[in-house]
């Protein structure tokens, strides 16, 4: 038997212990890196998440043989830019985490695209062969081709789905014009879009990958350099200006920050507010390019409600690090991840330094000045992700993040920065086990649903009772539904990224841990544009282990 000050002790160590334990279960999630695949073949410099849960991921075709043999499919790839006999586009299968090869014949290289209203990937322009080329990709078809069909060279253009399904596709190198698809037969295959040539600048142009969203009535935010517009797309005419950011510091490609449109809520349909973060300051592109100058990234992020009255005005804030380069992804809780990037310098081949490992979380509706949380950091990748990277969200709520080539060709050695063919998937806090028991199942959701109906979402929760609060009538926080559009990620922008709150009603238990909650589909396209959307239930702040893939049926006929 232990003397009385040895049992005091021992007592007191099994006490700290326990304490330890439990401050170690408090702790907040740092969120976790997973490898997919150490090489997918390809850079990820494009990105596309598709029906069924697969991924498209591709590169450029004039970078020399990528590290995927085509050798034992006959003929070899023919493409107009040189058989090289290698694939440049890769499928992931989420579900198997296998890669299917495909080969492309034009050159995608700083291309745009947009997903269709029956799922399958619009893919246009890109470099040399493929600058006029739109593409139709969908898994069973692989790439369809569809040479000079677009009216201009869309070399660094942005696409947008439109309320009726067309595709607004927008600017790209020395194009101050817009065009859609289809084309219309009774209208001029090209508009010019003045506000394109008055942002770029003679030298750096700073407004390419123009950031595009549509708001809740079906006008379209046009934001280039540090200033904005919105116009009407079917008139193809401008309606109002909004004054440029504070601080002059340009945001888009070369000196690349990025933007989200932040989640739309049920409770005010027609609000919508835009984000805009990072960037260079203006010359930093020529001091880094001419004199090996890599001058620090900007800080700030500038938030704006479009859809306010006149005069509309740009809120400040600053990111805990400064950072061009980076990927804005939208999560299913309503929060924000910021990854990838560098701290100095601007995109180019060559031109980024200082890379940033470490994603940060951004709560839009948390008071301006603590919307970052800088208590608690987030793990940092091992991988440094720079120009050419790029990340999406998946249907199983993780966020997968590839690429990274900073130079003219595939470098793997005797460089700073080699080229990256790796694929890591980030799994934001609220994937820590510690959740599970909350973490919602999808068992049933609808395939397709019309506008403003009323269907049912049925799920499980593991721990077999709801979160105190929850049941008939109860509120968003506890039981909510996020519709999420699925992003085409290049160039630090994802085109198309939408999250739609849906209206949550009466919330049932069908048997033990089994719930059946009643939703109101987006009421308008403008709200969410016909096409597909992941559904995540969440339940208290906690996604769903999957979602579930629906379609929003177009008004009319629609593609």
């Amino acid at each position: 038997m232990p003397k009385p000050r040895s049992f005091l002790l021992h007592l007191l160590l099994i006490a700290s212990c326990i304490a330890n334990a439990a401050a170690a279960d408090d702790a907040p999630s740092q969120g976790e890196w997973q490898l997919l695949h150490a090489s997918i073949g390809v850079s990820a410099m494009h990105m596309q998440l598709l029906p069924g849960d697969f991924v498209l991921m591709f590169d450029r075709t004039d970078t020399g043989p990528s590290n995927i043999s085509l050798a034992a499919l006959a003929p070899c790839a023919a493409t107009v830019d040189g058989a090289d006999c290698t694939a440049h586009s890769v499928l992931l299968d989420l579900r198997s985490n296998v890669l299917h090869p495909y080969p492309l014949a034009t050159n995608p290289w700083c291309s745009s695209g947009a997903l269709l209203p029956n799922g399958t990937l619009l893919q246009t322009g890109g470099f040399s062969s493929g600058d006029r080329v739109a593409r139709l990709f969908s898994p069973a078809t692989g790439w369809v081709e569809l040479p000079s069909f677009l009216a201009a060279r869309r070399w660094y253009a942005t696409d947008m789905i439109l309320p009726d399904g067309r595709v607004l596709i927008l600017g790209g190198r020395r194009q101050f014009n817009l065009e859609y698809f289809p084309h219309a037969d009774a209208a001029p295959a090209l508009t010019f879009f003045p506000f394109l040539d008055e942002t770029t600048e003679p030298d750096a142009e700073n407004n390419l990958y123009p950031f595009l969203h549509m708001l809740p009535d079906g006008t379209v935010f046009v934001f280039a350099n540090d200033r904005a517009v919105v116009f009407d797309p079917y008139n193809r005419a401008p309606l109002r200006r909004l004054p440029p950011v504070p601080g002059g510091v340009p945001r888009n490609y070369p000196s690349s920050g990025s933007s989200v449109l932040l989640p739309l809520r049920p409770d005010a349909p027609a609000h919508a507010e835009v984000l805009v973060c990072g960037g260079a300051p203006r010359g930093a592109y020529h001091l880094a390019l001419r004199n090996g100058t890599f001058v620090a990234a900007d800080r700030t992020c500038a938030r704006v409600a479009p859809t306010d009255p006149d005069p509309v005005v740009w809120a400040i804030e600053e990111m805990p690090m400064a950072r061009v380069m980076g990927d804005m992804v939208l999560l299913p809780t309503g929060d924000l991840l910021i990854v990838n990037g560098a701290a100095a310098g601007t995109a180019g081949w060559e031109l980024g330094r200082d890379p940033i490992t470490r994603p940060v979380l951004y709560r839009p509706d948390a008071p301006l000045g603590s919307r970052f949380d800088q208590s608690s950091p987030l793990a940092a990748s091992a991988v440094p992700r720079m120009y050419h990277s790029s990340a999406a969200l998946d249907t199983y709520g993780r966020v997968l993040v590839g690429g990274s080539n900073p130079h003219v060709g595939y470098v793997f050695a005797n460089v700073t920065y080699p080229t990256k063919l790796s694929l890591e998937a980030f799994l934001p806090p609220y994937m820590d086990s510690r959740h599970d028991s909350a973490r919602p199942r999808v068992l049933l959701a609808p395939a397709e649903v019309g506008y403003g109906e009323a269907t049912a979402v049925k799920f499980v929760i593991p721990a077999g009772v709801m979160a105190e609060g929850a049941g008939a009538g109860a509120g968003r926080e506890v039981v909510r539904v996020a519709a999420v559009a699925p992003a085409f990620a290049t160039h630090s922008f994802g085109m198309n990224q939408r999250v739609v709150e849906l209206a949550v009603g009466r919330v049932a238990e069908l048997d033990v841990g089994v719930y059946e909650a009643v939703v109101a589909a987006p009421p308008t396209p403008g709200v969410a544009p016909p096409g597909y959307y992941m559904w995540f239930v969440v339940h208290a702040g906690v996604p769903s282990s999957s979602a579930a893939w629906v379609r929003m049926r177009p008004l009319g006929p629609g593609t």
